[in-house]
């Protein structure tokens, strides 16, 4: 099955309390938790804040009433008006700090973690197909070789790992965003999954970039506006970048002991989307030992989570993991590391052409006019002195130090080759022993 953007199959709607997979006593702890926090008492913001319809909701409140442990402020009954008013009984504030003391979770009620597995797979990162446009028009600015777009898109396409190596300053960082931002579709994240009875939240406003629907009524009985179960949060396709403070314990779930609530680790919130290891190497942990934790993950396309009592599960793992590093492959992965990264892709320094393209395009963004001389004093007598070794991030740095010595010096906006020797001495560190 491949995936076009607006096509993916949305969550349906839970029509009936059982619809949502979830047991009654679940569901009526969370409600009254979620009133003695909130103080709720409306239908409509009960409804909203626990994210099921209208009439679900009022089927949930009408079986705590029963149960005495909520009673309606009015003389009518819930089922008689939607903007009924509630309160927690004695009873029921009594059965809400219980519940509180087992988690503080309350909310927005959890999707069974077999549910969304059954939605991961309807919008499965590696049912997407990129065209070679898409791609090129992701990299932006980006002045990217033929052959690299050759390798990147496959990879891309397949939705496996991708290690891209090779001298810093080239534009590892920006091409990893704009994979990401090739993919151009969205998927539905659980706000929270439920397994074996432990809520684990999902949905993180840092890694998750909602979408604009459009809103129901929420006094309408009839829903008409959002036709997803509102668990979910329609979002873009998820990114998460790490660097250097990467840990391996970074990708184990979390528990909060004083709330006894649970977070979803980086790669599970990064399902359907983008992990990217940036500067991988740069970690406390060895690089081995990061590309390990990804193994079976990324042959098997599941994941190994436990719990706080050690009982582990399987949780579903569909994302491209893209790793980033300056050193070479062999120098720090063993052969059995790297045969279990699919694509292994080689980003080098531009030619003297590309670079030269490059610096003419980032002098007419910071409005620099070009000046002949200054770029043949460039390339005859400067980049001689580093073996003529160019890299994608240096028009960038030598034009914004030229700008940075004129605005300085009052003087309008030009280049020279003065000005060159000025901005190169700041972009190299002279190998020199100092005397302390």
């Amino acid at each position: 099955m491949n995936i076009e953007a607006g096509h993916i199959t949305a969550p349906t709607t839970p029509r009936s309390l059982e619809a949502t997979g979830l047991t009654h006593v679940l569901m009526r702890d969370i409600l009254l938790k979620t009133i003695f926090r909130m103080s709720l008492t409306k239908v409509t913001d009960i409804a909203r804040t626990i994210c099921l319809p209208i009439p679900q909701t009022i089927e949930l409140v009408d079986i705590a009433r029963r149960g005495q442990l909520i009673e309606a402020t009015a003389a009518h009954a819930a089922s008689a008006s939607t903007e009924a008013s509630f309160q927690l009984t004695e009873a029921g504030k009594a059965r809400a700090l219980d519940a509180l003391t087992q988690s503080e979770y309350y909310g927005a009620m959890p999707v069974p973690l077999e549910m969304y597995r059954e939605q991961i797979a309807r919008q499965s990162i590696r049912d997407i197909q990129i065209t070679r446009r898409q791609l090129k028009i992701a990299m932006g600015d980006l002045i990217l070789p033929p052959e690299l777009m050759d390798d990147l898109g496959p990879a891309v396409s397949s939705g496996r790992s991708i290690l891209m190596y090779g001298p810093p300053g080239n534009g590892k960082s920006s091409i990893s965003n704009g994979i990401r931002a090739a993919m151009g579709d969205r998927i539905y994240v659980p706000r929270a999954v439920v397994h074996a009875g432990q809520i684990i939240s999902v949905y993180d406003p840092i890694v998750h970039t909602i979408v604009k629907t459009s809103e129901d009524n929420p006094s309408l009985l009839r829903q008409t506006g959002n036709r997803f179960d509102n668990r979910y949060v329609y979002c873009e396709r998820p990114t998460v970048i790490t660097g250097g403070e990467l840990t391996l314990d970074m990708l184990d779930l979390k528990y909060n002991p004083v709330s006894r609530t649970y977070q979803a680790p980086l790669q599970f919130k990064a399902t359907g989307g983008v992990f990217i290891i940036d500067d991988l190497g740069r970690q406390e942990e060895p690089p081995q030992a990061i590309v390990n934790r990804w193994i079976v993950p990324m042959e098997m396309n599941y994941d190994i989570l436990a719990l706080q009592s050690g009982e582990k599960f399987v949780v579903p793992f569909d994302t491209l993991v893209i790793f980033s590093t300056n050193f070479h492959p062999n120098d720090i992965f063993d052969q059995a590391a790297l045969r279990r990264i699919f694509y292994k892709i080689k980003i080098d320094g531009p030619g003297q052409s590309d670079f030269l393209k490059i610096f003419a395009m980032v002098a007419k963004k910071r409005n620099m006019p070009l000046d002949e001389e200054t770029i043949i004093h460039l390339i005859q007598k400067k980049y001689p002195s580093i073996n003529n070794v160019y890299a994608n991030y240096q028009p960038v740095f030598l034009i914004d130090q030229m700008i940075n010595i004129c605005d300085f010096e009052g003087k309008p906006r030009h280049m020279s080759p003065e000005l060159i020797d000025r901005a190169w001495k700041n972009m190299f560190v002279r190998q020199e022993r100092i005397v302390r």
